[in-house]
């Protein structure tokens, strides 16, 4: 058989790790190929060979049957091969069409750039296959999906017959995923062939044919997506049976941690975009907010943690107003966040690990004497939290920007749930997480609820929401239309709510005591 890809004993090392050990990968010629693994497993790595980032120690590469050295991304794109990265490389003042030609610029017969010309192929490509792109829109106006759909312009712009998704769905809508995933079947039909970097066994079981798994930089096995099921594929990912459905005893809530009334919240246009919202959350209670993104979720967020001013109303954290005080002093009153954007508000990507632990509390003992960091004690406090949450990195001494997503995920989290907060606002947490992470997680954030912390759990993912919250509060155009509980809802209920149906389910608009 002629594989449009074959990667072939790949092995590869980094200092005091092994990322890759003798993987083996074959693409077939018109197949969505899924490569499954665990945070840190070596997934991205081993893509990231393929499209020259890096250079293997052993093994080799094959494309339509020949031998090639791919040293840099640009022999990649002459082979055909492109790369949709997981934290897209986009200019933001640029628009759609001067972004895509970057590098690869179309001239006229005067040797200026024709952009005119650039701008039609584009148009073209984009109605080919279905991805609805501006040309004219820029980067900073369009939504997080519809930026993910520009890269992928950018390696069809490039000739690429075998595209690589790098965990494409981590920072988009259940929506916008259906959507991707109607792309890739489109992008198929057409002939190319797709390696689809992900630890979501439902999008597997849905849009792909095979399944390759590593496990800790070895190859499991490849498997028929046909002849599997998420749980098998879920045990072979991590080494050991995972429970989908998170054990938790009946929450047993006491008094308000935080209480918001009458919040009022402009965004960046001077528009109202959070409305007279009104939410509560207790001690020992884990509240989720579901909602379709750009309804509030962020606005609501960053108001309560001190990154956007309100315009009215109030903000209590155990009866004490914190509307507008500086980050610091919310943090300082009991509030501990794990913000939706890691790299913008959870971490310094270019502090080690270590540092980046103890970003809310360096200038506290042990961690300050004096004003003079005691970094004894700040990398003895990484290290514990690096072994508990089983944070793959080499060293607490290395790079936050050198960790896979999921990695950089898992020490946020565990910086902020080590604080133990009175209220825990948990945005996306486990975005980018294996369904071991997940598992992990979830039993975290029950065990500070069973501490008597209130919890504020913000997640796209409605079986999250489902599976976590004792109390579920649907947010709709910037308020909260409903509270329910979650064994008296299902989601297809949940789904009319959060797009502003007031059917049924709308008679529960009240809270629940």
């Amino acid at each position: 058989m002629e594989y449009a890809i074959e990667m072939l004993n790949i092995r590869k090392e980094f200092p005091g790790i092994v990322a890759n050990d003798n993987i083996t990968i074959q693409l077939k010629k018109g197949e969505i190929h899924a490569l499954l693994g665990e945070n840190g497993a070596g997934k991205s790595t081993l893509m990231n060979v393929l499209f020259g980032l890096y250079q293997p120690e052993k093994g080799e590469i094959r494309v339509k049957d020949k031998n090639v050295k791919i040293t840099n991304p640009n022999i990649a794109n002459e082979l055909g091969i492109g790369m949709v990265h997981q934290h897209f490389m986009l200019v933001e003042p640029f628009t759609v069409t001067q972004n895509i030609v970057l590098g690869k610029e179309p001239t006229n017969k005067f040797g200026r750039i024709d952009i005119a010309k650039a701008r039609d192929e584009i148009q073209e490509l984009s109605d080919r296959y279905g991805l609805k792109v501006n040309p004219d829109s820029k980067i900073r106006d369009i939504s997080v999906g519809m930026q993910q759909r520009v890269e992928i312009l950018k390696t069809l712009y490039r000739g690429a017959e075998v595209l690589i998704f790098d965990e494409p769905t981590a920072v988009l809508t259940p929506q916008e995923i259906r959507e991707l995933m109607e792309i890739m079947r489109s992008l198929v039909k057409e002939g190319k062939s797709i390696i689809l970097i992900t630890h979501k066994l439902k999008e597997i079981m849905d849009v792909c044919d095979r399944c390759t798994v590593i496990r800790k930089g070895k190859g499991i096995g490849t498997v028929n997506v046909s002849e599997t099921n998420a749980t098998e594929l879920a045990s072979w990912m991590v080494g050991r049976e995972v429970h989908f459905k998170t054990e938790k005893k009946e929450a047993k809530p006491g008094d308000h941690v935080l209480q918001i009334e009458n919040l009022v919240v402009r965004d960046t246009r001077k528009v109202d975009i959070i409305k007279g919202l009104n939410l509560d959350v207790r001690a020992g209670e884990i509240v989720g907010i579901a909602g379709v993104d750009g309804n509030g979720q962020s606005e609501l967020i960053e108001a309560i943690t001190g990154l956007t001013k309100i315009r009215s109303g109030s903000i209590k954290i155990n009866d004490r107003e914190i509307s507008n005080l500086s980050p610091r002093k919310i943090t300082e009153s009991g509030v501990g966040h794990i913000p939706q954007d890691r790299h913008k508000y959870g971490l310094v990507l270019d502090y080690s690990i270590g540092e980046n632990i103890v970003l809310q509390t360096y200038y506290k003992k042990p961690y300050s004497r004096a004003k003079v960091l005691n970094y004894k004690e700040i990398f003895s406090k990484a290290q514990r939290l690096i072994k508990e949450y089983d944070v793959r990195t080499p060293s607490a001494y290395t790079k936050a920007r050198a960790l896979s997503g999921g990695n950089q995920q898992k020490a946020i989290i565990g910086r902020e749930i080590n604080r133990s907060p009175d209220l825990l606002i948990a945005a996306q947490p486990t975005r980018g997480l294996d369904v071991g992470a997940v598992e992990f997680i979830h039993q975290k954030l029950i065990e500070e609820r069973d501490k008597g912390k209130a919890i504020l759990l913000v997640s796209f993912e409605l079986d999250e929401i489902m599976n976590v919250s004792d109390r579920i509060a649907v947010m709709f155009d910037g308020r909260i239309v409903a509270n329910l509980k979650p064994d008296e809802t299902n989601e297809q209920e949940l789904g009319l709510l959060m797009a502003g149906s007031q059917g049924k389910a709308g008679e529960s608009n009240h809270d629940i005591q």
